[in-house]
C-alpha cells in the first residue's frame, strides 16, 4: 500500500510546479503588456505635444505600416505615356507605363472617372523632364512623387511639393505650422515600362 501512496504524492507535486510556472508566465505577460501600453501612451503624448508646438513628428519615429497578408491590393493601370522630353541638344522622347496602387476598388473607379485630367497632369509633368533627370534613380523616384500628386489633384487632394518643403527648410528662423495631411488614396506609383530614346 505504501507504493500506492507514493504514486499519489508524485502527481500533486508536479501539478504544483505547473501551476507555479503558469503563474510566473502570466505575471510576466501582464508586466510586459503594461510596459508596452505605458511606452505607447508616452509616444502618443510626445507626438501630440510636438504637433501643438508646430513641429512635425519625423517619419522615422512612426511605426512602419505593415501590410495585411489577406489584403489584396487594387491597381489602376494608366495607358502608356509617349512624350517629347525637354532636352535642348537633341530630340528625345520617353515611353512610360504607369500603374497606381490604390486603397480599394471604389477609389479605382473614382480615378477612372477623372482619367483625362490625371493623364493631362502627368503629361505636363513629363514634358518638363530631361532625359538626364529620368535616367537616374533619384529622378525616377521624384517623378513617381510628382505623378502621385497629379493623380490625386483632380479628387481635390493637394499633396505638398517636395521643392516647397526644401524651401521651407532653408528658413530655420520661422517655424511653419503644418495642417494635418490629407489621406492619400494612392499608395504607390509603379512603373511598368520606362523607355527613353
Amino acid at each position: 500500500m505504501s507504493a500506492a501512496t507514493a504514486v499519489d504524492a508524485t502527481p500533486k507535486k508536479g501539478s504544483k510546479k505547473l501551476i507555479l510556472i503558469l503563474a510566473i508566465v502570466g505575471l510576466l505577460l501582464v508586466v510586459g503588456g503594461g510596459g508596452a501600453a505605458f511606452m505607447l501612451k508616452q509616444r502618443a503624448a510626445a507626438a501630440a505635444a510636438a504637433e501643438e508646438d508646430g513641429e512635425e513628428v519625423e517619419a522615422a519615429h512612426a511605426p512602419a505600416k505593415k501590410r495585411d497578408p489577406k489584403y489584396v491590393p487594387t491597381f489602376v493601370a494608366l495607358d502608356p505615356f509617349v512624350v517629347n522630353l525637354a532636352d535642348r541638344e537633341q530630340e528625345r522622347y520617353a515611353q512610360i507605363g504607369v500603374t497606381l496602387e490604390v486603397d480599394d476598388a471604389k477609389v479605382a473607379e473614382e480615378l477612372k472617372a477623372y482619367m483625362p485630367a490625371i493623364r493631362n497632369g502627368v503629361l505636363m509633368v513629363l514634358a518638363h523632364k530631361t532625359s538626364a533627370e529620368l535616367l537616374e534613380r533619384a529622378g525616377k523616384e521624384k517623378l513617381a512623387g510628382e505623378i502621385m500628386r497629379e493623380a490625386v489633384r483632380p479628387l481635390g487632394i493637394e499633396l505638398e511639393d517636395g521643392a516647397a518643403d526644401e524651401a521651407a527648410d532653408d528658413k530655420p528662423a520661422k517655424k511653419k505650422k503644418r495642417k494635418a495631411a490629407e489621406h492619400n488614396p494612392v499608395q504607390q506609383v509603379l512603373f511598368s515600362s520606362f523607355i527613353i530614346q
